[in-house]
């Protein structure tokens, strides 16, 4: 079942669970019900749209790649166990063994919940940003920018190595947070949990993350001053602002190094790439990116 992505809809930790969809669908419809000028968002022109259609079909071999290589490999190199034990001996061995911190268990696991989210996504913006000013890094992250058209399943329309790179992101982040916690508090850190998956995973989902990849133009107002919005993301997609927008859940690292825009709504946003180059099917997004360049 796993080879076909059908786990991604059933596990809390995943963007298109089956919850976050369904609370998508809903403010969709709440906002096109206040909007109908946006209800071409759910019609056939989007949902079988050549370029969606890449995307369900990428969808699945993706999911089997990262089954079957990206995750053994993955594990095989580094794990965030392996970083964070790391941590604490190379912190022992510079500063000594020191008498744990005390505090109580539910301040350490509130803490180190919310750290690990504040690091995991600040280390997630400098890494997408890398991806479109690093010539060989953008070569490979066009293969996200160039949908024509979004929906849920073109966060998955990413190279295979662009998601191992996410995974050492994601693995080196945790590890040196928690070898630093460890070394501090003890083993006794944990993280706070909604439906097994973070709780800032689990409110972002809730609150329309599979909006991002939709034509549903949903703004926070003045809460885009902390949070990318679904809209802040599709500006990201758009040919004209691919540079702008890079934050993943808060937008404060948008507007602390200057890469933050704000468009108005009617602004005419075409989603693609600036060279218009499309493409055209799952062997292509594949192997494109590492042709070498004539």
């Amino acid at each position: 079942m796993e080879y076909f992505g059908l786990e991604y809809f059933l596990t809390s930790t995943n963007r298109i669970y089956w919850v976050y969809l369904l609370c998508a669908l809903f403010i969709s419809l709440l906002y096109i019900y206040f909007n109908p000028k946006y209800s071409y968002a759910l019609s056939k022109k989007i949902w079988w749209h050549d370029s969606a259609k890449n995307d369900y079909k990428y969808f699945i071999v993706i999911s089997f790649l990262k089954v079957s290589v990206l995750l053994p490999m993955l594990s095989y190199v580094l794990s965030s166990k392996d970083v964070s034990f790391n941590i604490v001996l190379f912190l022992e061995n510079s500063f000594g063994y020191i008498e744990k911190t005390k505090s109580s268990k539910e301040f350490v696991v509130v803490f180190y919940t919310l750290t690990l989210f504040i690091v995991g996504d600040f280390t997630r913006y400098w890494l997408h940003r890398f991806l479109h000013t690093v010539p060989f890094l953008w070569r490979l992250h066009q293969v996200h920018h160039s949908a024509e058209v979004l929906n849920p399943l073109t966060f998955y329309r990413v190279h295979p190595l662009e998601n191992l790179m996410f995974g050492f992101r994601y693995v080196l982040s945790a590890g040196v947070v928690s070898g630093v916690f460890i070394y501090f508090y003890g083993a006794s850190i944990g993280i706070v949990e909604v439906a097994g998956a973070n709780i800032f995973v689990f409110i972002f989902g809730v609150f329309g993350a599979n909006l991002r990849h939709s034509h549903i133009p949903l703004k926070f107002g003045v809460f885009e001053r902390l949070f990318v919005s679904p809209f802040m993301h599709q500006v990201h997609h758009s040919k004209k602002y691919s540079d702008k927008n890079f934050g993943g859940i808060l937008s404060v690292w948008d507007h602390m190094f200057g890469s933050y825009i704000l468009v108005k709504e009617d602004e005419c946003i075409e989603f693609g790439l600036k060279n218009d180059k499309v493409h055209s099917s799952v062997f292509e997004m594949l192997v494109e990116p590492l042709r070498r360049k004539i």
